[in-house]
């Protein structure tokens, strides 16, 4: 039995990988290799938790190219099929680890739901994210909605970087 809350999708994303599936899943799940390549192009991430199981925590900060904005964010796992499927809540956090509005909008959701799946096919691997804000009110759905544009655009530079460090690993 899932222990996925219900919920209704509103982004899909799914870009291919010319590496094989267990690469892209330790991507996703070891520490070492996540900080490598997580968040916005140009920003750094400093992973002070990293534990990839159901109950498990992910927290950290990004920081900005000139040092000037630090976020601190975190990942809550729900379900870890490994090497072939990922599902997190993500939200932004203080140090401890608690959750806190988003400093770039008090309506952004405060919980948004990931899935990703990994499925691979001669050598290549084709990641599935499938995402969504949970248990969101009227204004943090509008928010989340007038935002997914820019939130598309920023997984697939992400997923750029992804890309770029999964070749450096061959």
């Amino acid at each position: 039995m899932s222990s996925i809350p219900n919920q209704s999708f509103e982004i899909a994303f799914t870009r291919v990988f010319d590496s094989p599936r267990e690469l892209v899943f330790k991507a996703w799940a070891e520490p070492e290799h996540f900080a490598k390549w997580w968040g916005p192009k140009g920003f750094s991430l400093e992973v002070v938790k990293m534990d990839v199981r159901p109950g498990g925590m992910f927290l950290g900060y990004q920081t900005s190219p000139d040092g000037s904005h630090v976020m601190w964010g975190k990942f809550t796992y729900q379900e870890v099929v490994a090497p072939e499927k990922v599902v997190f809540i993500q939200s932004f956090s203080d140090e401890q680890g608690n959750t806190i509005r988003a400093p770039f909008n008090a309506n952004w959701p405060l919980e948004i739901m990931n899935v990703i799946t990994l499925e691979e096919n001669d050598g290549k691997t084709t990641l599935t994210l499938k995402g969504g804000p949970l248990n969101a009110s009227v204004e943090e759905q509008a928010a989340y909605d007038g935002m997914a544009p820019m939130l598309k655009q920023g997984l697939e530079g992400t997923f750029d970087q992804l890309a770029d460090y999964l070749a450096s690993q061959k």
